[in-house]
C-alpha cells in the first residue's frame, strides 16, 4: 500500500455557537483516500447509496447557512468505515452491502481495521465531540443536536412510502415536535422511527447525545427528493423554521437522561 496522503476525515462548517444548535452529517461524502483506490469496486458503485447519503451534503450546507449553526460532516465514504456505528459493531466496516461485495474489505486484517478507526473514525468523532462541547461552553447549556441523513426509495425490493423519517430513542424532546410540525404539511408522509429504529447502540447520536442527556433527533429524507440541488435547498428551507422553533423550547437545553431502548448492536441494515 502507498504511504498515506493528506486527507481530512471531517469538515467543520463554522457557525454561531451561541445559538445552541449543532448539525451533524455522518454520510455526506463518498470520498476515499487515494491510497485505497476504489476499494476494489467499479467507480459507479460510489454513486450509489451504499457509498454515501445522496443529497445530504447540500442539505447540511444550506441548513448551516440558514440557521447559522455549526456543522460537522464526515468526509470519507462509509464503505471505508461507517462513522454511524459503534467501534464494536460488526457492520463498522462492511464486506457486503446491498448485494455488492467490497473487495478491499474482504478479508480485512485486524491491523487495517484499527488503522481506519484511528485515521478516520476517531478524528471525526473527536471533531463532533469538540464542536458540541464548544456550543455547550458558549451557551452554558446543553445543545440541541440534529443529524441529517437520507434513505433510498426502495430497499431489498420493498418500496418505502415515507418522504421523511425521524429517528429517536427514548428522548422525545426534539423528535416529537419535529414530527408534529412536519405532519402539518398535508402531502408529507412522515415516519416515526422509519425506515429504521433510532435506537442503535454506539451510533453517533448514542455516543454524543443519549449518553450525555442532550436533546437530539436524526432526520432521514428520501433521496429522490434531494438528489437535485433545488430539492436539497427546498428541504433545508422547510426544516429551518421548524428547527429554530424547537431550539427555543424551554426543555431543549437541559440535560435529561432518558436512557435507551438499545438491544442488539445492529441488524446490518440500519441507516442505509
Amino acid at each position: 500500500m502507498m504511504p498515506p496522503s493528506p486527507f481530512s476525515p471531517f469538515e467543520i462548517i463554522d457557525g454561531d455557537r451561541s445559538k445552541g444548535l449543532v448539525l451533524v452529517s455522518d454520510h455526506a461524502f463518498n470520498l476515499v483516500p487515494e491510497e485505497y483506490g476504489n476499494l476494489g469496486l467499479p467507480a459507479h458503485e460510489f454513486q450509489r447509496h451504499i457509498a454515501y447519503d445522496i443529497g445530504v451534503e447540500a442539505v447540511t450546507r444550506k441548513l448551516a447557512a440558514l440557521t447559522g449553526a455549526p456543522a460537522v460532516m464526515a468526509r470519507f465514504s462509509r464503505l471505508l468505515i461507517d462513522p454511524n456505528r459503534g467501534e464494536d459493531d460488526p457492520t463498522l466496516i462492511r464486506q457486503l452491502y446491498d448485494g455488492t461485495v467490497i473487495r478491499a474489505n474482504y478479508p480485512l486484517a485486524e491491523e487495517e481495521r484499527q488503522r481506519r478507526i484511528e485515521r478516520f473514525y476517531r478524528p471525526y468523532h473527536g471533531a463532533v465531540a469538540e464542536t458540541i462541547a464548544s456550543v455547550a461552553e458558549a451557551t452554558g447549556a446543553a445543545p440541541l443536536v440534529i443529524s441529517v441523513h437520507s434513505f433510498t426509495p426502495f430497499m431489498q425490493g420493498r418500496e418505502r412510502p415515507w418522504h421523511v423519517g425521524i429517528l429517536w430513542d427514548r428522548d422525545p424532546r426534539a423528535a416529537k415536535p419535529l414530527m408534529a410540525s412536519l405532519e402539518k404539511i398535508s402531502w408529507l408522509v412522515v415516519g416515526d422511527n422509519e425506515p429504521y429504529d433510532g435506537a442503535l447502540r454506539g451510533d453517533t447520536m448514542y455516543q454524543h447525545c443519549t449518553l450525555k442527556g442532550y436533546a437530539h433527533a436524526l432526520i432521514e429524507i428520501r433521496q429522490d427528493l434531494i438528489v437535485a440541488e433545488a430539492g436539497a435547498i427546498e428541504w433545508a428551507e422547510r426544516l429551518t423554521p421548524i428547527l429554530e422553533d424547537i431550539n427555543r423550547l424551554p426543555d431543549i437545553h437541559r440535560v435529561e437522561m432518558h436512557g435507551s431502548r438499545t438491544g442488539p448492536i445492529s441488524n446490518g441494515d440500519q441507516n442505509d
